[in-house]
């Protein structure tokens, strides 16, 4: 059989009604006829645009000329003999199971699909239309073919599950299906051109062209494709989902995705290129990843037999990190330090997306549902953008994963020696990232600690002096000696301040955090040690150089604003901030 792209290059070709070398629009909602007698054929079924003889329009909540182009060209892509587009993805999954399922009938449905779709098989079909749904590990054929019932209509799927990535082998399913007489509708949003359902079984195959199709996260759409047959029985003016539900798309809407489905394969193949890369490079360093085009999952070779030549794995990679902590850390980390790519829901968008399944795409699930779909609370679904230079982004993740990692989701701080000059100001000697597995490694060794994460103590063991200048960079914090300064600030930003005292008096630490801790100047060490003092019972301000901005900006998920001073002796000091 032909590539996909050869075979949307080898679709009949729409050209404006100028000669334009683009579709023309057709706005219009209502279409006239020549002939008296054409209305009543129309409703009776026996013309229509999808007729050989006498093709015509009527209205466009059924069909729309610049709609029935780009279903043309869907139909192509999927290599299924017609297509039509719809209003959202949702709208094409809901109308294709109505206009094969009747009250009393039966679906079987994997139990690991997109939330809203389980949502919908779960809640809204057995209680508004009276279908019943079955969910099961679409990987245990044995146990999908038990689940089969006499009234079962419909088995659905997704070629690669949402979001644990798990493949469906579409033709051993088409056989269990088709057994029973039943209709195999299988989820393509994941791998367009990369996979083609219908090759392989599928009876219909629908999309959520939001996603990689549109590319840039500014449409919402989505596509049924089928046999003719079957788009009839969709469009039909009494009975047809589509016709009597509405799901229309704007013409508008259907010549955009028109002019963006040349490049689609561009688009498809650098995702899957840079997906296939960041796999292989956290798998090298110990992640827990998931990606189908890794040899190690467990899916790799169902897969590949599957696949097109040329266009990759597809462009969804998934990372454990074991807690929603970890994650969080992983994906502001990503976002706010380095500009890899956003915290957002849905995929195929330029730039990378990263969302926690468990608590948004997914979180339609119970807790026992999620269980059975595999999808742990530290899941991070990545849709890999194309933005950057794959160089940069991978240096990007490597360097946030191992940060992460080493910090145990906490929040991580960067150590700054620090060393009192004659002239009374306070100079940077070295800065890194990290310190060794503790504290006292830190202060005992000075700067010869290897470059790692320093793990912060949690909130319980904070003793908190004394924090100013949340607004302003010229303001001033005040800080004690030892000990974790800086109360939970419920998503303030701290702003730095432009000097840092070094010394504290009872009458200007007094008070109280957040929490309700109470603090003084007599809190200043946890070990003994006195921290400096002044004298006269005013602070006098030190300037730290080369300590701004970035190092005493906003910190992690945990939602702490912290700094702590180490006293090594009379002029030198250890200053930790927060790196995030």
């Amino acid at each position: 059989m032909a590539d996909p792209v050869e075979r949307l290059a080898s679709a009949n070709r729409e050209y404006g009604e100028y000669g334009g070398v683009n579709p023309s629009i057709e706005i219009s909602t209502t279409f006239t006829v020549l002939d008296a007698k054409t209305l009543p054929d129309i409703f009776a079924g026996k013309r229509g645009p999808e007729k050989k003889e006498g093709a015509c329009y009527l209205y466009g909540r059924s069909w729309s000329p610049t709609v029935h182009t780009l279903g043309r060209q869907l139909a192509a892509l999927e290599d299924t003999e017609a297509a039509y587009a719809v209003a959202s993805g949702m709208a094409a999954i809901s109308s294709a199971i109505m206009a094969l399922c009747n009250s009393g009938d039966h679906i079987v449905c994997s139990n690991c699909v997109y939330g809203g779709t389980f949502a919908f098989m779960k809640s809204y079909v057995p209680l508004k239309a009276g279908i019943s749904v079955s969910f099961v590990d679409i990987t245990d054929l044995d146990a999908v073919a038990a689940a089969f019932t006499e009234r079962t209509k419909v088995l659905y799927t997704e070629v690669l599950s949402n979001p644990t990535l798990v493949v469906s082998d579409l033709p051993a399913l088409a056989r269990i299906a088709h057994a029973a007489g039943a209709q195999l509708v299988v989820d393509n949003t994941f791998t367009p051109l990369a996979v083609t359902p219908a090759r392989w079984g599928a009876d219909v195959v629908v999309h959520s062209m939001t996603k990689f199709i549109s590319g840039a996260s500014d449409i919402i759409a989505g596509a049924v494709c089928g046999s003719n047959q079957f788009l009839q029985q969709l469009m039909d003016l009494h009975t047809g989902p589509i016709m009597l539900q509405g799901p229309t798309m704007d013409p508008r809407i259907a010549s955009e995705l028109l002019l963006r489905l040349p490049h689609l394969p561009l688009r498809v193949q650098e995702h899957s290129r840079r997906a296939q890369a960041m796999a292989e490079m956290m798998e090298g360093v110990g992640a827990k990843v998931v990606y189908p085009g890794l040899p190690s999952h467990k899916h790799h070779a169902i897969l590949k037999r599957m696949l097109n030549p040329g266009y990759g794995f597809g462009g969804l990679i998934g990372l454990d990190m074991q807690t929603p902590a970890k994650a969080e850390a992983l994906m502001e980390r990503l976002q706010n330090k380095h500009g890899f790519g956003l915290m957002a829901v849905s995929l195929g968008y330029a730039d990378t997306l990263m969302s926690l399944s468990a608590a948004s795409t997914s979180s339609e699930l119970s807790e026992s549902d999620k269980a059975k779909a595999d999808i742990s609370d530290g899941y991070v679904r990545m849709s890999v953008g194309i933005t950057g230079s794959l160089e940069q982004r991978l240096q990007q993740l490597r360097e946030a994963y191992t940060f992460v990692v080493a910090c145990d989701g906490r929040p991580p701080f960067r150590a700054t020696k620090v060393q009192r000059q004659p002239n009374g100001r306070m100079t940077e000697l070295l800065s890194w990232p990290s310190g060794g597995p503790s504290e006292d490694h830190v202060a005992g060794s000075a700067l010869e600690a290897a470059p790692a994460a320093l793990a912060a103590h949690g909130p319980q063991a904070a003793v908190v002096l004394a924090a100013a200048a949340i607004a302003d960079a010229g303001s001033r914090m005040v800080v004690g000696g030892e000990g974790w300064h800086g109360p939970h600030l419920h998503g303030q930003g701290l702003v730095a301040p432009a000097t840092v005292a070094l010394g504290v008096t009872a009458s200007s630490a007094m008070g109280s955090d957040t929490c309700g801790n109470t603090y003084s100047d007599n809190d200043c060490t946890s070990d003994g040690e006195e921290a400096p003092r002044v004298e006269g019972g005013s602070v006098s301000p030190l300037t730290l150089t080369g300590v701004g901005k970035s190092r005493l900006g906003p910190s992690s998920s945990h939602n702490v604003q912290a700094v702590k001073i180490r006293k090594l002796d009379d002029d030198t000091h250890i200053v930790y901030t927060p790196l995030l």
